[in-house]
């Protein structure tokens, strides 16, 4: 009963039919077209059940990044995945440690199984790999680390993740959760399966909600030592993913043209909110993800809560991040051309 329930971002504003929906990071482009049409064929068969092993999916996910397709478990988001991965390693006189702004279902997971969430402190809004290991005791089961991180946009690099992971000891398993890392494009970053090759008491999340733009089908994966897939195996439902989200994502993993897009217009925004917010007085910090988390001036007219009164009154939705210890600070989106250019406009007005 301690657990605070998950909100997820906004999606209406009462008296409005027509919103822009930048509070949930969702994919400004939408799914591929192939995997809307895969997802469509599914229809006539739904009296079926699905690949429980979801072996065509693992397959593709294995091809197409390199990777033993036997030690990938599919699930229903990588929610189902990181909760399955705190009930398995974690419970009652246990803690589980991650990053203070890091994501909250992290929190939440390690309630749920009975287990202590215990946060470190960030240095800048970014992990402090030094304050993480600081925090470690003799009752840390699972350090949750998102990288690149919700709602912040950081991320550690490959060099600090590895000190992470060196400076743990052997019996604790690292979540290295990269829902975002399809958007990243810096040189320096490495998504975790390296990691997960080198070890056994680590393990690398992905989704297919973000990037894919399959938010509503709820697909994700992991990949991790043969130990642990075990484990996953033996936990999880026997048809824990449907079979509408097998279809959408396999032909989703075929359509890389459509990522490749994608990620291109996120640059485009990124670049562009950052060089046109900057002289308005806003922050919009550093960030390698599909949205920017902005800084207003505390205090006075133009703080947070008013900027985000503002927006909605104008049927813009960004997120407040008071539930991440960010009561300065709205995280948006990165939408649609015409939306982020409404978002431009509403944001200089409100400075102005």
């Amino acid at each position: 009963m301690g657990i605070s329930p998950y909100v997820g971002g906004r999606s209406a504003v009462a008296g409005r039919q027509n919103v822009i929906r930048l509070a949930s990071n969702e994919s400004a482009l939408g799914p591929s077209p192939r995997a809307v049409t895969a997802y469509e064929a599914v229809g006539n068969s739904l009296h079926r059940y699905p690949d429980g092993g979801a072996n065509d999916l693992r397959a593709a996910l294995g091809e197409l990044h390199g990777l033993d397709a036997a030690r990938i478990v599919c699930g229903s988001g990588s929610d189902e995945i990181l909760q399955l991965l705190a009930k398995a390693y974690a419970g009652p006189g246990d803690e589980v440690l991650y990053s203070r702004h890091g994501f909250l279902v992290y929190g939440l997971a390690a309630r749920a199984a009975g287990a202590e969430p215990v946060a470190a402190p960030e240095t800048d809004f970014r992990a402090d790999v030094d304050a993480l290991l600081a925090h470690v005791t003799e009752k840390t089961r699972i350090l949750f680390l998102a990288n690149p991180n919700n709602p912040t946009g950081s991320y550690l690099t490959e060099g600090e993740l590895r000190r992470l992971w060196g400076g743990l000891p052997e019996n604790i398993l690292l979540v290295i959760d990269s829902a975002y890392a399809e958007y990243v494009t810096v040189e320096d970053y490495e998504a975790g399966a390296d990691l997960v090759d080198r070890a056994k008491n680590v393990v690398m999340t992905r989704t297919f909600s973000k990037i894919y733009g399959l938010a509503a089908l709820r697909l994700g994966w992991c990949y991790g030592a043969e130990e642990v897939i075990d484990v996953m195996n033996r936990m999880r439902g026997p048809f824990n993913v449907t079979a509408p989200a097998l279809a959408a994502g396999l032909a989703a993993v075929a359509d890389q043209d459509h990522i490749a897009t994608a990620r291109r217009h996120n640059d485009k925004w990124l670049k562009r909110l950052d060089a046109e917010l900057t002289p308005t007085g806003i922050t919009a910090l550093p960030s390698v993800c599909n949205f920017l988390l902005l800084r207003f001036p505390e205090g006075g007219s133009h703080d947070s809560k008013a900027a985000d009164a503002f927006l909605t009154a104008r049927g813009i939705l960004a997120r407040n991040v008071d539930n991440y210890h960010l009561p300065e600070c709205l995280r948006v989106s990165i939408g649609r051309d015409d939306e982020m250019d409404a978002l431009l406009s509403a944001l200089k007005e409100f400075m102005a």
